[in-house]
């Protein structure tokens, strides 16, 4: 068997930059594991700009942010195989793969980062009525087939979901020639950032309905003809005589996105409301030495944001394979409570962290003039005032550990109503 210190399973942004921060810190012996045949993932078929403005200070489109990452990969000569299935990692940090070249291998490795993404959320994951004709595509798939391979996937299009991918190609498939008759939205609200709103809809007069839905897909000859869009309460329920009809030829999915978790949803380990994997302010999983980072833990709005992280995972990696993580001494519990939805970390070994803590959470439901507000126990830590904040955009909040007294065994993150 091959043993290694540190493999990295996707070649994503958070897998190139949690080796690049690794090999920075001296660990050599590292090898990527990616799927497709070229790092990067995703960010290759992202040809709009607005990526690196917090990393590089300038407006770049995914793949000119993606090349600096894999340019520095090949500079420093840290290893990877393309075209490359994991098949399993075990709990004693067996890592098996296949490809074309190799064929099957197994891995003893001493530390293992997890950079494997997300995935949309599709039709049947959302049980849409009606016919399951043809023309029914994920927004990631339509960027894809578009940016990628040339193809139009439709001249009368409609979108489900107001989440980011869904936004951006609704702007996209304008520019093409398409006509997108509308963005729908379950909630009463967007799932999107507000730029997107105003740079993909407002500005190309798109219109957006807000709490409606598809009730009805109709394609009884095997490609999309209409949809029945429909107004819903606050209980999610149909409105009677609010239906509207629209003449399609491609729907659109843009239905929320979820961390690709397969490779060690089997380990026995916990899971949090994100989806991903419950770790320590080290991005380290309750196996030791098994750590995860980027969309696979929880869903990012910015790339800048899963850079960042990563290099997070790639520091506890450092320090774990250098036996100095203790895992010891008082841990906090880390909790959402009034109108949070989650908070990354879930589990903080205070002895072990750096000078620094690190909350990553979003709110349940758009507020307006709240504190923020981390408390150990009872005792509050910080008050942050928001006159907004949406669930869109993921909040970042940094603390000195020395705030902390290690009186209480919970340190919880919520919002207050201002008096």
């Amino acid at each position: 068997m091959i043993n290694r210190d540190l493999v990295i399973v996707g070649g994503g942004s958070a897998g190139m930059s949690a080796a690049l921060e690794a090999y920075s810190l001296g660990v050599k012996d590292i090898l990527i594991l990616e799927k497709n045949d070229y790092l990067g993932g995703i960010l290759n078929q992202c040809i709009h700009n607005g990526f690196g403005l917090q990393e590089f200070k300038e407006e770049l489109t995914g793949p000119e942010f993606m090349t600096r990452f894999s340019k520095a990969v090949n500079e420093k000569g840290i290893e990877y195989r393309l075209n490359t299935n994991v098949i399993n990692i075990s709990k004693d940090k067996v890592v098996s793969y296949s490809n074309s070249e190799e064929g099957f291998v197994e891995i003893k490795a001493k530390a293992i980062i997890l950079t494997t993404g997300c995935y949309e959320r599709n039709s049947g994951a959302i049980q849409i009525p009606g016919d399951r004709p043809s023309g029914v595509y994920t927004a990631g798939q339509a960027q894809l087939y578009l940016n990628i391979y040339g193809q139009l996937v439709g001249k009368r299009v409609f979108i489900l979901g107001s989440g980011d991918i869904g936004l951006i190609m609704a702007r996209r498939m304008t520019l093409e020639g398409a006509k997108v008759l509308g963005v729908a939205e379950l909630n009463s609200y967007s799932a999107g950032l507000n730029r997107n709103i105003v740079q993909c809809l407002q500005d190309f007069d798109i219109p957006l309905y807000l709490s409606h839905t598809v009730k009805e897909i109709v394609g009884p000859k095997g490609h999309i003809e209409k949809i029945v869009l429909a107004k819903v309460d606050d209980h999610f329920n149909f409105i009677p005589g609010s239906e509207i009809e629209f003449e399609v030829d491609a729907l659109l999915l843009s239905v929320g996105l979820v961390p690709n978790v397969d490779l060690i949803s089997r380990l026995g380990i916990p899971f949090s409301k994100t989806r991903g994997a419950v770790v320590t302010e080290h991005m380290e999983t309750e196996i030791e030495g098994l750590f995860t980072s980027g969309n696979v833990l929880h869903v990012h709005d910015l790339v800048d944001y899963v850079v960042s992280e990563a290099r997070e995972a790639a520091k506890g990696a450092y320090l774990y394979l250098n036996n100095k993580l203790s895992h010891k001494g008082h841990m906090y519990k880390v909790s959402p409570k009034d109108g949070v939805n989650y908070v990354v970390p879930q589990k903080i070994y205070i002895d072990d962290a750096e000078d620094k803590l690190i909350f990553k959470f979003r709110v349940a439901h758009p507020f307006k003039d709240i504190n923020l507000v981390i408390s150990e126990g009872d005792r509050v830590i910080k008050k942050i005032y928001k006159p907004a904040i949406i669930p869109s955009e993921m909040e970042i909040v940094k603390l000195d550990k020395s705030l902390f007294n290690k009186e209480n065994e919970n340190i919880f993150v919520y919002v207050e109503e201002r008096k």
